[in-house]
């Protein structure tokens, strides 16, 4: 009689515990370790800073019908962009529903991971000062990759304050402030429009043009249309959506802000519908790239300059994995060369779940890793061979050819990857 398989998970986010589900759909054990208290990872707001990255007015900016699990639909009451109090139900609910409560242990941190000569995986965790050490057969990584901030460098010291949009929770605290917001992405945007609500003023730094795209085109959520236009050629598709973006709602320097360098797609687009209306009413005042700070002064590259009290720099995010060393696993900087963005190209036995960036929504890609993983572990699915060809090939043929940052790594189209993840999952037994 066959053993089962002991899988640890380790993060109870949307990606973990999707990930623990489908284990325990396929009978495999399974442990989950998370350092916070609750299910959900980012999406459980905490009023001190923590592992989430969520602040008080927080929606979600992929409609609720491209952002949910195949196997959990939404309550049908949500609305199209869900807020994080309802995603955090979602998900606890989801763990309710699949009872996976009973696998998770929880104010948990993992400390490290390593391969024995066995091929087993020895966890190290600590729980209220205790530390011990398990054995698995094979390893889930869903620790997120929203979580560990990464700054700008400008020449010059800011006297003032220095936060990153990480730790920004309740924008009353910004009252009567003068802020500055580095960037151009989600969170930076959605920090400017809640900040001016408030703050004395608040300006906007772009070193680049980003494309904005509003919520809704034509009574309907942008990601909707995204997902019906994309029946063209990819060229025509970027082409197409670039004009009706500008046909909608004009062009970025109308607004005082630079021009996106290339057509939709060049970068990871900014979804927000309420950027361009604040700066057109003073609420928001658009800036250039920064050059220097100098005590409280910030010198933009166009010659001027402005007094601060508070920078926010939304700027991203370091992919970590504080648990591997670093001469063993280590993705913070540079490509990330994992076949379907999950298998790594030498060590069999571990899986990143959720380690991508769509253009869309992550769990639903997620949950499609899972299944795969899962499959294999038991048998029902077999990983092609020279899967470090593969993984390299997906690296130099990604889904957009995009410029080359931080944020680009792990970027990938949600319609087209979940497409080749349902591909091979349909190969499964």
């Amino acid at each position: 009689m066959s053993v089962r398989k002991r899988v640890c998970v380790i993060g109870a986010g949307p990606s973990g515990i999707t990930a623990a589900k489908n284990l325990l759909d396929e009978g495999i054990d399974v442990v989950v370790y998370d350092y916070g208290q609750e299910v959900g990872g980012n999406w459980v707001f905490n009023a001190k800073s923590s592992h989430s990255s969520v602040f008080e007015t927080t929606h979600i900016i992929s409609s609720k019908t491209l952002s949910q699990y195949d196997d959990f639909p939404f309550p049908a009451d949500y609305p199209d962009y869900p807020s994080h109090q309802q995603l955090a139900a979602y998900f606890q609910n989801y763990a309710k529903h699949f009872k996976l409560y009973e696998h998770i242990q929880f104010d948990t941190l993992v400390e490290k991971c390593e391969l024995d000569h066995e091929k087993k995986w020895n966890v190290t965790t600590t729980k209220s000062g205790i530390t011990k050490m398990e054995s698995f057969d094979a390893l889930a990584v869903c620790n997120g990759h929203h979580w560990k901030p990464r700054y700008p460098t400008y020449p010059g010291n800011f006297s003032g304050k220095m936060m990153h949009s990480h730790d920004v929770k309740r924008f009353s605290d910004l009252t009567d402030q003068r802020v500055l917001v580095i960037g151009g992405g989600n969170s930076a945007c959605d920090v400017a429009v809640e900040s001016s609500r408030f703050s004395k003023s608040t300006d906007i730094s772009w070193r680049r043009g980003y494309w904005i795209v509003p919520k809704f085109i034509f009574g309907k959520p942008s990601d909707i249309v995204g997902g019906i236009l994309r029946i063209m050629p990819k060229f025509i598709w970027r082409k197409a959506t670039s004009l009706m973006i500008k046909i909608i709602q004009g062009t970025n320097s109308s607004y005082g802000l630079p021009e996106p360098e290339e057509d939709f797609g060049f970068h990871h687009p900014t979804i927000n519908s309420e950027l361009f209306y604040f700066l057109r009413h003073g609420k928001i005042n658009p800036r250039k790239d920064i050059d220097r700070y100098e005590g409280q002064t910030v010198f933009f590259k166009d010659g001027s300059k402005s007094d601060y009290d508070v920078i926010v720099a939304c700027t991203g995010y370091i992919i970590s994995h504080p648990f591997f060393d670093k001469k063993f696993i280590d993705y913070s900087e540079g490509d990330v060369p994992l076949y379907l963005r999950m298998l790594h190209p030498e060590i069999e036995n571990v899986y990143f779940i959720g380690l991508f960036q769509p253009l869309g929504c992550i769990w639903p890609g997620a949950e499609l890793q899972s299944k795969i993983m899962a499959k294999e572990l038991v048998g029902k699915w077999t990983r092609p061979k020279k899967v470090a060809a593969l993984a390299n090939n997906e690296v130099k043929h990604p889904d957009f050819k995009q410029i080359k940052t931080p944020r680009h790594t792990i970027t990938v189209n949600y319609h087209s990857f979940r497409g080749r993840l349902s591909k091979e999952l349909a190969k499964s037994s």
